[in-house]
């Protein structure tokens, strides 16, 4: 991915993440209410027991002489509530407003504490299981006393979150599962999208929901559609293919009988430009069903094949670069493809250079000529089926414009890709850049 960009999350990845979101949601929300249950309900149950434990302590000091008070103060001290006895006591400071409740439980369970003016405050602000009180006594002395937790509330909590985590973690793993099956055919759809035209006819098996289901059937019929179409110009191409050449095949005996002169030399250069003409179009529109499977080739054996080739017929052609240079690719489509640059190359400038390079992973192959060179903004039109520049070129042009059109073509076949430069100092550059690591 070009620039470090991220890539976005798939059809799997967002439905997943929205399911995530939703369960935890749902699990913030039903955590935060069952919390705030417990503690009304804890709240409860520590009113209920504080109630019973002083009206126990109340009881019996009440009924004990005032030098055996303190005593049993002590022995009626637990682990949560501490009980302390004083003969006399300041006034009791405000209630707390966060303990009011608390208090009017207290009393709803033993009413009778309220007529001994009972008390309740917090140790600590904002720590409400610590808190401490009185009640007074029937002979005016006050009883003391506090309550407190043994153990960590958040600890508790803690605890109770880790378990109800668990069967959150199970149904997430279980969506995921459903999820990624429900949609396998998409994957399988996707898959065979990348391969239409490319191969045989792919048929998708219709599977999953009645809408994915649908999008297969159409899938299908509509590669059916394209194969047939594709396999229909195939033919038709190679029908006209084989009607054309047969007449020029008799224009060619023909012209053996033409008296050597411009007449016949011009002749033999139409036919020839026709011949060309033909095996271009046919090239370009020959359609890309069962095509050349790829394999590994010497790349820098083809391209000294095709410039000895060119020097043999006379012409200007050098090759610079290594001896051997391997990777994979369709040979044969590839060779047309440099060919063709080459060609280009020589009508427009009298003399190639080949050139073979590699570096950073990528394979370099350029074409070099010194012929005028394309406008700046022309480049990407040349690449274009049938593109003329004879104002550019500033001459006439042979064939129907398809040459760079091809090379774009194989150049993409290959994964590759094609770009064309004028030199500073004078000329066209075209330049291939293929994945070394194939």
């Amino acid at each position: 991915m070009k620039g470090g960009a991220k890539r976005p999350l798939g059809l799997v990845g967002r439905i997943f993440a929205i399911l995530l979101l939703t369960m935890v949601l749902e699990f913030a929300v039903g955590t935060l209410i069952y919390e705030r249950s417990s503690h009304l309900s804890l709240q409860d149950d520590e009113a209920r027991r504080l109630a019973e434990h002083l009206i126990i302590a109340r009881k019996l000091l009440d009924e004990q002489p005032a030098d055996a008070r303190r005593s049993l103060a002590v022995r009626l001290t637990t682990d949560r509530y501490d009980i302390h006895w004083t003969p006399a006591s300041p006034p009791p400071p405000p209630l707390a407003p966060e303990l009011e409740r608390m208090r009017r439980q207290i009393v709803a369970w033993e009413p009778s504490l309220e007529q001994s003016r009972l008390w309740l405050r917090l140790t600590s602000p904002g720590r409400v299981s610590q808190i401490n009180g009185g009640l007074l006594l029937s002979d005016g002395s006050w009883l003391y006393f506090g309550m407190h937790h043994t153990g960590s509330k958040w600890e508790f909590t803690i605890g109770r979150v880790g378990l109800a985590i668990i069967p959150v973690l199970a149904l997430l793993i279980v969506g995921g599962l459903l999820i990624r099956r429900t949609l396998a055919p998409l994957r399988e759809l996707t898959l065979a999208t990348e391969r239409i035209g490319l191969s045989d006819e792919v048929v998708v098996a219709e599977g999953g929901g009645s809408d994915v289901r649908d999008l297969i059937r159409a899938f299908n019929a509509m590669q059916k559609r394209i194969h047939r179409l594709i396999t229909e110009r195939t033919e038709t191409l190679a029908a006209v293919g084989h009607d054309l050449r047969t007449p020029l095949a008799r224009l060619q005996l023909r012209l053996e009988t033409v008296p050597d002169g411009e007449a016949r030399e011009a002749m033999e250069d139409d036919l020839a430009e026709m011949r060309g003409m033909i095996e271009s179009l046919l090239a370009f529109l020959g359609g890309e069903k069962n095509v050349e499977p790829p394999e590994r080739a010497d790349l820098a054996v083809m391209l000294a094949t095709i410039a000895d080739a060119f020097q043999d017929q006379g012409r200007d052609v050098i090759y610079e670069g290594p001896d051997h240079l391997e990777l994979k690719a369709r040979p044969l489509s590839l060779r047309r493809a440099i060919g063709n640059l080459v060609e280009n190359a020589l009508h427009y400038g009298q003399r190639a250079r080949i050139g073979l390079s590699s570096r950073d992973g990528e394979v370099l192959v350029r074409v070099d000529d010194d012929g005028p060179g394309i406008p700046p903004d022309r480049l990407e039109d040349v690449l274009m089926p049938f593109a003329r520049l004879d104002q550019a070129r500033q001459r006439n042009t042979r064939g129907l414009g398809l040459g760079l059109a091809i090379v774009a073509k194989a150049v993409e076949r290959e994964g590759g890709d094609l770009s064309l430069t004028n030199r500073p100092e004078g000329g066209l550059r075209a330049e291939i850049r293929l994945r070394a690591s194939q």
